[in-house]
């Protein structure tokens, strides 16, 4: 999976699809292509740089074990931290993340779902 990195991606981004769950907030846009892309961003808002640090390892983490099984081919998401996010259990943020998934795809099933 690729990254992001370009500001006109992350603003793209931002007048796409979104959903916020406790945990983060999902944005998602359909790009050309077969690719997978993921972005992160952890504002000043959530902490200090070591908060912030922890933020957006948790988010990576959570984006590598999720986006390859649920994510929609051909599609850019970038996901936002919340307050909760340095403290949220692992598993809650996996579940907000597809919860999200759902909710920025119309309610329909992520792929792993799919019988």
């Amino acid at each position: 999976m690729s990254r992001l990195k370009t500001r006109a991606d992350f603003l793209r981004l931002a007048r796409g699809r979104k959903w916020a769950a406790p945990g983060l907030v999902l944005q998602m846009a359909p790009v050309e292509g077969d690719e997978t892309r993921a972005g992160f961003t952890v504002t000043k808002k959530i902490g200090n740089a070591v908060v912030r640090n922890r933020a957006k390892r948790r988010l990576r983490e959570v984006a590598r074990a999720v986006l390859p099984l649920y994510a929609s081919p051909g599609c850019d998401y970038v996901l936002i931290a919340r307050e909760a996010t340095p403290d949220r259990p692992f598993a809650s943020l996996v579940e907000d993340l597809k919860q999200a998934l759902r909710k920025v795809h119309g309610g329909r099933p992520p792929k792993a779902e799919e019988p």
